[in-house]
Order: structure tokens, then C-alpha cells, then sequence
């Protein structure tokens, strides 16, 4: 079971709403604000617009939600929270140093110890008890294991090419960074997570329900937020092509159904 979002993880999520909604509004509004090259550029603005339109109205809702007592607002919460970590990793660690660098560091400061205060609180046995029989956990945890095993190939392939022809991977290049902040990041805070979750699912443990309900709501939210960084690049006439958007959305969508079909089978407590 769990209890309901305890008063500091409440206060660090108001701040951690407040501060992503200036950081993507300004990111919006302030000409200049980013140093980025072009591409870079563009990608930020659409990820702020789907941050200040989307992420931060969720994470307030599933936050009041969750202090009502709603288990399954409560993970919705973490995953949001989660979210915000991922997200803002991007703006610590790739974005040229601009006006905002301590609005980033202290995002992804707060969603640590928010995810730290609230995965304390949950009693993973109890709440894997309260999940239906009719859970489709092997089709959510084979999902997972897909997308980690995608993501994977993909990373790994690159940087096999690499170390064989001395050819830097696309987005190294595209970025101007002097590496691939999605790789490092993806390797770190996704690919684990999906693989650990999705055999933890598969084997109906407790703490794969946790894992997989996290990982799918964050999945659905960014993977729109990419899906508006290439949308905004192609408008800003550095992405040739909406290839990208198919399998971003894609991605967005198999997250959706999978956290939907998680949660839409847990009960609350009476």
C-alpha cells in the first residue's frame, strides 16, 4: 500500500512545478536565452512548450490526487516527478551554459529527493496485492523489454561505428556537443529501468508494478515532448524531415497504453 504524498515531497513538487514553469516559459519567451546552435535551439522551445502546457498542469494534478488518497495518482506522481529529473537532466547537462543553469540544477536536485521521499512511503507487497489477476503484466513488461533492447541497439551499434571508423554518431555532430548527452543519459536513467522493471513485471514481483507504472507514465510524457523538439526543429529548418515524429509517437503511445492498462487494473484502498 501507500500513504499519501507526505508534506515534504508536497513542497518539493510545488517547487519543482513552480521552477519548471518559469525555466519553460522563459524558455519561450526570452530571445536569446538559449546559446545553443539552431538545432539545439529549437528543440529546447518545443520541449519547454509541452513542459509548461502538459507536464507542469499533470504533475500539480496528480499531486493534489495523490494527497487525496488515489494509489494510482500516487504513481502517476512519481512518473511525473521522474519526468522532470529525465527532462531537466537534458538542460543541465547539454544546454550551453545560460541565465537559467541554477533553475535546472535545482529541478533536478528537487525531483531526486521528491522520488526519494515518495518511493520511502510505498509499501510495493501491498500495492502489488491490490493489482487485478487480469493485469496484462507480460504484455507491459514485453513492451519495456522491447523498448530497452531498441534503444539499446541503437546506442550500442553507434558507438561500435565509431570505435571502427572514427565517425562520430549523427546527433554528436548535429549538436555541437562533445558527446551524446541522449546516449548517457538513456543508458543511465531509461534502458536499466526498462530492462530491471520489465523482468520484475514479468515475474509479477512488487516492485516491477512500481517501476512499470514510473517509467510508462514519464515514456508517454516525454516522448511528446520530443515529438514538439522535432516538430519546432523542422519549423525552424534544421530538421529536413518528421521521420523522427513516427517513432517518437509511437514510443508516446505504446507508454500511454501501457501505463494505462497497469493502473486502470489497481484499487484503491476503500
Amino acid at each position: 500500500m501507500h500513504r499519501v504524498v507526505s508534506k515534504p515531497a508536497s513542497i518539493l513538487t510545488i517547487l519543482i512545478a513552480v521552477l519548471a514553469a518559469l525555466a519553460s516559459a522563459g524558455g519561450l519567451l526570452i530571445d536569446g536565452l538559449y546559446r545553443d546552435n539552431a538545432f539545439v535551439a529549437s528543440t529546447w522551445r518545443g520541449t519547454d512548450l509541452v513542459t509548461l502546457i502538459v507536464g507542469v498542469p499533470l504533475l500539480v494534478a496528480a499531486l493534489i490526487f495523490a494527497r487525496g488518497g488515489s494509489a494510482r495518482a500516487y504513481l502517476v506522481w512519481l512518473g511525473l516527478v521522474d519526468a522532470m529529473l529525465y527532462n531537466y537532466g537534458f538542460y543541465l547537462f547539454g544546454a550551453a551554459f545560460n541565465a537559467f543553469f541554477m533553475l535546472y540544477a535545482a529541478i533536478v536536485a528537487l525531483s531526486i529527493w521528491a522520488l526519494i521521499f515518495g518511493l520511502i512511503r510505498l509499501d510495493a507487497p501491498g500495492l502489488r496485492d491490490r493489482f487485478g489477476p487480469r493485469t496484462p503484466v507480460r504484455l507491459i513488461a514485453g513492451f519495456m523489454l522491447f523498448v530497452a533492447l531498441g534503444l539499446g541497439v541503437i546506442y550500442v551499434a553507434q558507438w561500435l561505428g565509431f570505435i571502427a571508423s572514427g565517425q562520430l554518431p549523427g546527433i554528436v555532430v548535429a549538436s555541437g556537443h562533445p558527446t551524446s548527452v541522449v546516449f548517457a543519459l538513456d543508458l543511465t536513467l531509461v534502458i536499466p529501468f526498462l530492462i530491471v522493471g520489465g523482468i520484475w513485471l514479468w515475474r509479477r514481483r512488487p516492485w516491477g508494478y512500481v517501476i512499470g507504472a514510473i517509467i510508462n507514465v514519464k515514456g508517454a510524457v516525454y516522448m511528446l515532448g520530443l515529438c514538439a523538439a522535432t516538430l519546432t526543429a523542422y519549423r525552424a529548418g534544421t530538421v529536413e524531415d518528421l521521420a523522427q515524429i513516427g517513432v517518437w509517437g509511437a514510443i508516446g503511445v505504446g507508454c500511454l497504453l501501457a501505463a494505462t492498462a497497469l493502473l486502470a487494473n489497481l484499487r484503491d484502498a476503500a
